[in-house]
């Protein structure tokens, strides 16, 4: 199944700005906000390794979780590739850079599967969020 250049810049230009929400739901820990963007049977895989199935599971680790984050600094996450497995299914490598106000920071490489549903909203479908670790 092929997409068309005009169709897959519009979509890698919408997969983006779904990353950019990630970026900004994660900095403002406002966790419905970061909700919004999943897919209802989504699969979650946090960066410990905790798998959380379904939105339910998600919502409910979310609510607990964001909120009560104690960051000082900043998080950028931004598209490093994408791959179309068909028009409407993209994988999509995010790099995540977790910027303390002091110390050492933290990187992580999420991978996104997202789907385009009827009405044309990207969702978070099957992700994993790995931590990356110095060699």
């Amino acid at each position: 199944m092929d997409i068309d250049n005009e169709e897959r810049n519009a979509a890698v230009k919408a997969i983006a700005e779904v990353v950019a929400t990630v970026e900004r739901t994660q900095r403002e820990k406002d966790a419905e906000g970061f909700l919004a963007l999943f897919h209802p049977d989504a699969i979650w895989t946090t960066a410990h390794g905790k798998v959380l199935l379904g939105f339910e599971e998600i919502a409910a680790f979310t609510r607990a979780v964001l909120p009560a984050a104690s960051w000082d600094g900043r998080v950028t996450y931004g598209v490093t590739h994408t791959v179309f497995l068909r028009p409407d299914v993209a994988a999509v490598k995010v790099r995540q850079v977790y910027a303390p106000a002091e110390g050492a920071g933290s990187e992580g490489a999420p991978l996104y599967v997202m789907t385009r549903q009827g009405d044309g909203r990207w969702l978070l479908t099957a992700c994993q969020n790995t931590e990356v670790r110095a060699a």
